[in-house]
């Protein structure tokens, strides 16, 4: 029987896939990640019984998917059934279930049109008030029918990874919501596009836009290891987009965000790069369940023309060890770590590359914050006392931090010199770079 030009394509696509994992260099061996697990040792989702995603499925429960419908299918809505999941070629989640692409007109409905909406929430004649009536409530259902589509639940006891080099999720916002034991690996997530912000007339005291979806979202999230994987807005920069109400129409949200109780987090070799707000841990300073949570280790990841938080952390221990910052010329920079209430971020050898007109004190940002450690960082390749250049420049504005951050990180591997560091995340941070 004559195959189809989409069944030849999905062949070409999975055959292309393989032979990015099999062939290699002949002194190397193909090695199938797909059943790693977490190094005893590496960072805090190494504790409290570790992290193995689903390196103890059976053969029945290990897919390769090539289209939105096969992830769909291999997620199972987030059961807790062991499974390890393939990623080969790109999966592109605007799609129907036939495959076909969508964009933003399809998801419109119940008479939704940005130009409408811009009319009916003008500032000018509509005021200060939170949006509502027609057009809010159109926004609303057309934001439902995207969010279908694009969000995708990840259960417990779940891997994800990428085949070979090229395994792309396009659209993708991940959802990794009260689960336990959860890996992503070896893949290149982005674009997670909004179609649908919503105007929020007093975010901010000039309003801003409000966009909902993360390349990742952990929530109430335990026990989860993302590495070497690369997040980034590509195909759809925010900065392209237009001005509505004298505000940056906002496309995106985080590329990694740790809320809500999540705890036991390890982030490693990955690269975050071209976005605004790359990984905020911790989402309310009112969220006082989160005292005890969120504890994350960073460790070996890029931050490359991220404009802040990398990270912002409320509440909670967070290492950040061997991390190397790119600020390229003419990035809209405003800081990197973001000190909120009651966190404890512990910086260790972390190096800062940035353009001129950026100084060492705006690499720390504080909102209540009260302590922070940090030893061996790097600036521009020289060696800087973060701590006592912040306080320095800010003691008029802002409390000063402390370095007591009332913990030590104990579970870690061999944290380098910034400088070493600064040189291997260059070269084996992000998808497809797994050694």
């Amino acid at each position: 029987m004559a195959l189809g030009k989409g069944a030849r394509l999905r062949q070409v696509t999975i055959a292309a896939a393989l032979l990015g994992v099999l062939c290699v260099p002949a002194h190397a061996e193909a090695r199938d990640i797909s059943r790693d697990t977490l190094a005893p040792d590496d960072g805090w989702a190494a504790a409290e019984g570790g992290t193995t995603g689903g390196a103890a499925a059976d053969d029945a429960h290990v897919f390769t998917v090539t289209d939105r419908a096969g992830l769909v299918r291999a997620l199972g809505g987030g059961s807790d059934t062991p499974k390890i999941i393939k990623i080969a070629g790109t999966v592109d989640a605007d799609a129907d279930d036939d495959g076909h692409h969508l964009d933003c007109a399809d998801y419109a409905t119940d008479g939704y049109g940005l130009k409408k909406y811009l009319a009916a929430y003008d500032p000018r004649t509509w005021g200060s008030a939170k949006p509502s009536g027609e057009q809010e409530e159109a926004r609303q259902a057309s934001a439902a029918k995207q969010a279908e589509r694009i969000v995708l639940p990840v259960g417990s006891n779940t891997t994800i990874v990428g085949l070979g080099p090229g395994a792309v999720l396009k659209g993708v916002s991940l959802q990794i919501k009260n689960a336990d034991n959860v890996i992503v690996r070896n893949l290149d997530l982005r674009d997670a596009y909004d179609c649908f912000p919503v105007w929020q007339p007093n975010t901010g005291g000039l309003g801003d836009w409000k966009t909902a979806y993360d390349n990742i979202w952990l929530t109430g999230a335990t026990h989860v290891w993302i590495d070497h994987i690369t997040a980034s807005d590509k195909g759809h920069p925010d900065a392209d987009e237009p001005t509505y109400f004298a505000r940056n129409y906002l496309r995106h949200d985080g590329l990694l965000d740790i809320t809500n109780g999540s705890d036991l987090v390890t982030v490693s070799w990955s690269r975050f790069a071209d976005h605004d707000k790359a990984m905020l841990i911790g989402n309310s300073d009112s969220a006082t369940g989160d005292r005890g949570k969120l504890r994350v280790t960073l460790h070996h990841n890029e931050f490359e023309s991220v404009v802040q938080r990398a990270p912002r952390v409320r509440f909670g221990q967070v290492h950040v060890y061997d991390n190397r910052y790119e600020v390229p010329e003419g990035t809209e920079y405003r800081y990197s770590m973001g000190v909120s209430i009651e966190s404890g971020v512990y910086a260790e050898n972390n190096a800062f590359h940035t353009p001129g007109h950026v100084e060492a004190a705006d690499l720390v940002k504080s909102w209540n914050g009260t302590a922070l450690h940090q030893t061996g960082t790097l600036f521009n390749g020289y060696p800087v006392d973060l701590l006592a250049i912040y306080n320095a420049y800010n003691s008029g504005s802002e409390r000063d931090l402390t370095a007591d951050v009332g913990w030590t990180p104990t579970l870690h591997g061999k944290i380098d010199s910034a400088e070493a560091a600064d040189r291997e995340v260059a070269r084996g941070a992000g998808a497809g770079r797994i050694p």
